[in-house]
């Protein structure tokens, strides 16, 4: 039986220690947890000519389903925590979660801390086989990176979700994560220094998340908790507002839920990315409407079967 992860920000804490103590690169729930046929550990090389090694968590299929689900995490980025909800995907559906460059077993072992490069890295994911489409979902600060990455790859993304997007603007918690992290980087773990660098140098980076938005041509969603203290749910809404895109974007505001909406049951955060899924319509076929060459008759002139009557 998979071992409960702990939530919350000091479980986060407790993990980035525990796997610095350790040596470890994983963060209970591990992909170990799972059978091979549920869960496995697999590996791509970077793009853009980056060549790292990039480590991610997939769901392994006998053959490819229709829609391959590829999440770009935040940060900390840890593929792990979402083994609980990628092991109740079905069969129909594959996951693949990555470990963004400079986490857990990803290269480099330095941060990344440009969100253009990071896309660049990323795009190699997005391949898909045969008649198979993604939909991309960029969770907290990976929302901006899949932004850029569905704009740069057009014809590769059937569907964008940015799933608690962090978009600059910090709320209280993460506030106090980054004000604490910053005065102490030389002495928390690598993964938890990584997250703090990238998080506050992110705002001025965000016109290119902007402008890839208004490149997007696919359905694009915005999923958020309303009481999310981590990313303002006002943010995302204010750039849902506000940002010209090719389609209007729908934003589904969650009631109750904080920024982990992976923390939550796995069927309702897979409820909500199905929604996100484009549905296919039903091919119907009609006749079509033929012309009426019919003479018109005199008005007031019943027709000779009326007049017998």
């Amino acid at each position: 039986m998979p071992r409960k992860r702990p939530k919350g920000v000091l479980a986060m804490g407790w993990a980035c220690l525990e796997c610095a103590a350790t040596g470890r690169t994983e963060h209970a729930p591990t992909s170990a947890d799972y059978p091979d046929t549920v869960l496995r550990r697999t590996s791509f090389v970077a793009g853009g000519g980056l060549g790292w090694k990039i480590s991610a968590l997939e769901t392994p299929r006998d053959k490819p389903p229709p829609w391959k689900i590829v999440v770009i995490t935040g940060a900390p980025s840890w593929a792990e925590y979402w083994a609980e909800t990628m092991a109740d995907l079905p069969q129909d559906r594959q996951m693949v979660v990555v470990d963004r460059p400079g986490y857990a077993g990803s290269e480099p072992f330095h941060v990344v801390p440009d969100i253009r490069v990071q896309a660049q890295a990323l795009a190699s994911v997005l391949r898909a086989a045969p008649g198979q489409k993604v939909l991309l979902v960029g969770q907290s600060y990976g929302a901006a990176i899949a932004s850029i990455m569905a704009a740069e790859n057009p014809g590769k993304v059937a569907g964008l979700v940015l799933l608690s997007g962090f978009f600059g603007e910090t709320g209280p918690t993460s506030r106090w994560l980054i004000d604490v992290g910053s005065k102490a980087l030389k002495m928390i773990p690598r993964d938890l220094r990584h997250a703090v660098m990238e998080a506050a140098g992110q705002r001025p980076q965000l016109v290119h998340a902007r402008r890839a938005l208004m490149q997007v041509n696919a359905p694009i969603y915005m999923v958020h908790g309303d009481k999310d203290d981590f990313a303002p749910i006002e943010v995302a809404e204010r750039l849902a507002r506000e940002t010209p895109t090719r389609r209007p974007i729908q934003f589904v505001r969650t009631p109750g839920a904080n920024h982990f909406l992976n923390d939550g049951p796995p069927e309702q955060l897979l409820s909500a990315l199905e929604a996100c899924i484009p549905q296919k319509r039903a091919w119907t076929f009609r006749l079509p409407r033929l012309p009426s060459f019919g003479i018109p008759r005199p008005q007031g002139v019943l027709p000779a079967t009326a007049r017998a009557a």
